[in-house]
């Protein structure tokens, strides 16, 4: 007798039970109606998370998965490559730089540049760059997260609003919704969800661009982060400071911020200190491209603003010391020729000194700034 052979898919896997019991019933059925049997020719299953872990299996251990913690041989599938999207740019004559500031991020072992292909889409058909993020998604669903209370989170958040990295273990992370033991498991589950990106060969997670970014302003900005959110609001200001060489007033300012930041952001070495400086510096991400550990060929600059093309604005490289001096920074600048890794950008340059010493009691931040031009 000829025996039939089926394919199988189930879309959206994701258990749709909250109680634990019939959570494990379920996935139970599932592994009953697929593992070796021989009417399954395929089995084909999509989800937002991983398969559901009991312990440290999965409870159905015979698939092969793909998530966005690794891709495996499917990392150009996950979204639009980076040669993608400039031919996209080039057909309907859209700024590539701009594309990549907004919908970029998302670092997989091979391809360091993966677009959010929903968002490119969008901006191309409209011509316009927006945040296309929440015709899917609102804050609040990220905000319950962001809110949540474990040991170092916040300071993490924080750390990633400033373009810093964190390190995080994403196999303890149980692959639900509900059910959490450590931040680890909150950050593992955000860069599921598409808010985090995740470089696989540090093992750290990040914010990857500027729509998600502005994601996460909109969940602070409905309560609970009051001190961050006076950060955001005062950034407008500083730059213009910095821009008009305003030392005291730049100083000032980031002695503010210090105050505003401390009880989440410890300042203890100059990577700390970057961190701090990024989000000082939020609403520059509206013209400039925020690089953090530029190379530079004698070293690496701390932190680079790179003008996007719509704006008619110098580029700034900011160099940090900690318990040194602005003019000792400054000085790291011209004598290592950070200059020269912006060969490629044609236009005023502003370089920025600033240090911090933790021993002063009242104004603890220098700052010193000159122009320069290649």
């Amino acid at each position: 007798m000829h025996q039939y052979r089926s394919e199988i898919y189930l879309c959206q896997q994701t258990t749709p039970f909250w109680k634990i019991h019939l959570q494990k019933q379920y996935l139970d059925f599932l592994r009953d109606l697929l593992k070796d049997q021989s009417y399954v020719a395929l089995a084909y299953m999509t989800g937002i998370l991983p398969v559901k872990k009991y312990g440290v299996h999965s409870a159905l251990n015979m698939f092969r998965e793909y998530s966005m913690t690794d891709q495996k041989m499917f990392e150009e599938y996950t979204g639009f490559t980076e040669t993608e999207v400039q031919a996209l740019c080039r057909q309907y004559d859209m700024d590539f730089e701009e594309t990549n500031s907004w919908y970029d991020g998302y670092r997989l072992r091979t391809y360091q540049h993966i677009y959010n292909p929903k968002s490119v889409v969008e901006a191309m058909s409209c011509h316009h760059f927006s945040n296309y993020w929440t015709a899917t998604e609102t804050y609040e669903a990220l905000k319950i997260y962001m809110d949540m209370d474990y040991d170092g989170l916040r300071g993490d958040i924080v750390r990633m609003l400033g373009g810093g990295h964190v390190k995080v273990n994403t196999r303890s992370f149980q692959n639900d919704m509900r059910n959490f033991k450590t931040k680890d498991d909150v950050l593992t589950l955000l860069i599921h969800l598409g808010y985090l990106g995740y470089d696989a060969e540090t093992g750290e997670a990040f914010i990857p661009n500027k729509e998600i970014i502005g994601e996460f302003e909109n969940a602070m900005s409905v309560g609970g982060w009051s001190e961050i959110m006076r950060v955001l609001k005062q950034s407008e200001t500083l730059l213009e400071d910095t821009l008009a060489c305003r030392e005291q007033l730049v100083a000032g300012a980031l002695d503010r911020v210090h105050t505003e930041v401390a009880s989440i952001l410890t300042y203890n070495d100059e990577n700390s200190l970057g961190c701090a400086i990024g989000l000082a510096y939020y609403s520059a991400r509206k013209d400039y491209r925020l690089i953090r550990g530029l190379p530079t060929g004698r070293g690496f600059a701390d932190v680079v603003f790179l003008p996007l093309p719509h704006a008619k604005k110098p580029a700034l490289i900011v160099e940090l010391k900690y318990d040194k001096s602005a003019d000792t920074a400054i000085r790291q600048i011209k004598e290592k020729r950070y200059t020269q890794a912006l060969e490629c950008y044609s236009g005023k340059i502003l370089l920025v000194g600033i240090n911090y010493e933790k021993d002063k009691e009242n104004k603890q931040h220098s700052c010193v700034i000159e122009r320069h031009s290649l």
